[in-house]
């Protein structure tokens, strides 16, 4: 039969060892362990003379190893002790090591000679074979092995499966007990994640309606409408106004879960990116390059928006050379990467190294990249989140590779 569980699961070999010597010394009676194959687990104690030397010879043993295991089964069969007569000819028990009825291994005990009208009443475990009859030295130590009282030799049969029983519960129950405390911290883990993941969604929310779109970029809106409508036929105004007001929608209704699509994503970038485009004109061209395949592939509310205005607020602004950022998406047919990838001056290690620790520095483009990368691992595991990557050299570039599963989900958005 298949074992669910094993001996040693449940029973430390040397305390098992210990209390075997013990109950041999007491009981004055040959005992050992075996495991479910038969095996033995235990050193011998107590063994006879006769058994000790028969177990030197090879051929001899096979027949005392056969002998344990067929005593160890036929005791898992009847769920209780068996006595028997081994292939010597000698009384012995096997008491079987049982859990929810899956068979662990065995106590055989024996080596003994019970009253001459009892024993003929026991039978073999197996064919009675006379081969140890062969070795002259082992007909004596066969004639002098000491005899047992059958009424004791039950009972000691009995005792020891009590003693097996309650050991092995014991220990099964503090199993149980250690994979309950296992399971119980696995849930205050998967808690506190939650816990994590709802404070740094309700961040990105207080973020989302008041410095991610900053006051001064909200200004300099409302003052390339005014001069658009002033200079034009409203055509151009419209088109902003209507950006502008996708944004805002975006902003405001969200999926509760914080979870949206990442067409949803990009849509909220390009009207962002068009809105600026009005704004500075030629002072930079932005190229997205997101297939369709990814459109319904889900990412965390506000991914890349805070990456794009950083491109503005540290790339684009502090100079009068165009400005380049390039979009892209591919997968390894398990996640998504995402890569944004812009050509400044870069990013030093030691600021790249504070970026994603916490350690937002502002001057330094560390506006909510170590958010970003949070919510990712909290949403989805260790394993994903963003790395930066950038030679620190001007015109040189940073290069921002966002990574998450390739999952797709229906989304309520309204």
């Amino acid at each position: 039969m298949n074992n669910k569980y094993y001996l040693h699961e449940f029973l430390d070999v040397k305390r098992l060892q210990t209390l075997q010597d013990n109950f041999s010394k007491s009981m004055m009676i040959a005992l050992v362990v075996v495991d479910g194959d038969g095996v033995p687990v235990t050193k011998p104690s107590g063994f006879s003379d006769f058994c000790a030397r028969s177990r030197l010879n090879s051929e001899l043993a096979h027949h005392c190893y056969e002998s344990d295991n067929a005593g160890g089964r036929a005791a898992m069969q009847a769920s209780k002790p068996v006595v028997y007569r081994c292939y010597c000819g000698f009384v012995e028990f096997a008491v079987p090591i049982m859990i929810d009825n899956h068979y662990l291994g065995a106590f055989i005990s024996g080596q003994v000679k019970v009253e001459n009208e009892k024993e003929l009443e026991i039978p073999y475990i197996l064919d009675n074979e006379k081969i140890w009859e062969e070795n002259p030295w082992l007909i004596d130590l066969h004639q002098n092995t000491k005899r047992m009282p059958y009424d004791r030799f039950e009972s000691t049969a009995y005792t020891l499966l009590h003693v097996a029983s309650y050991l092995v519960e014991q220990a099964h129950a503090n199993n149980i007990q250690r994979e309950l405390h296992k399971k119980d911290l696995e849930l205050t883990d998967e808690l506190r994640k939650r816990v994590e993941i709802e404070r740094s969604l309700h961040e990105a929310e207080l973020k989302a309606l008041s410095y991610q779109i900053n006051p001064h970029f909200l200004f300099n809106v409302l003052n390339t409408i005014g001069r658009l409508a002033f200079l034009e036929d409203a055509q151009r105004t419209e088109t902003m106004v209507h950006d502008f007001s996708d944004m805002m929608r975006y902003l405001l209704k969200k999926n509760h879960n914080g979870l949206i699509t990442l067409q949803n994503e990009m849509n909220y970038v390009n009207s962002y990116m068009s809105i600026q485009k009005m704004r500075m004109n030629d002072r930079f061209d932005y190229h997205c390059d997101i297939p369709e395949k990814y459109f319904n592939v889900v990412c965390p509310f506000l991914t890349l928006q805070p990456l794009v205005e950083n491109f503005f607020n540290y790339v684009v602004e502090p100079r009068e050379t165009s400005s380049h950022l390039l979009i892209r998406a591919t997968d390894d047919e398990r996640d998504v990467i995402i890569e944004v990838t812009d050509n400044g001056d870069g990013i030093s290690k030691q600021d790249i190294e504070q970026i994603l620790s916490g350690d937002e520095n502002r001057k330094k483009g560390g506006i909510g990249i170590n958010n970003i990368k949070n919510r990712l691992q909290l949403l989805f595991g260790d394993s994903y989140g963003l790395e930066i990557m950038s030679p620190y050299k001007p015109n040189m570039g940073t290069t921002i590779k966002l990574r998450f599963p390739m999952l797709e989900t229906a989304i309520s958005w309204r």
